[in-house]
């Protein structure tokens, strides 16, 4: 199921996309950038609608996901998402 951004208390998102960069670990090529720019970088992925909060009810988790990743996920009957 896809958690609305807006729909979490700034402080519990704030938490959700730190904990994901940090978890992550993601790759930005040869420039380093800051956790702090890196949250604000998936912060405007999320508000783009590059990237979604979903909620699985079978792991009972929370995930930050591209767009193009729920979709092959939905692709693949991953209901669990859903």
């Amino acid at each position: 199921m896809i958690v609305p951004y807006q729909q979490l208390d700034a402080t519990t998102l704030d938490n959700l996309i730190e904990h994901y960069v940090l978890r992550e670990g993601t790759d930005y090529g040869e420039q380093e950038f800051s956790t702090e720019a890196k949250v604000e970088h998936v912060r405007a992925q999320l508000k783009s609608g590059e990237a979604l909060i979903v909620y699985s009810q079978l792991h009972e988790s929370v995930n930050i996901v591209s767009k193009a990743q729920f979709q092959a996920m939905q692709d693949e009957d991953y209901s669990d998402y859903q």
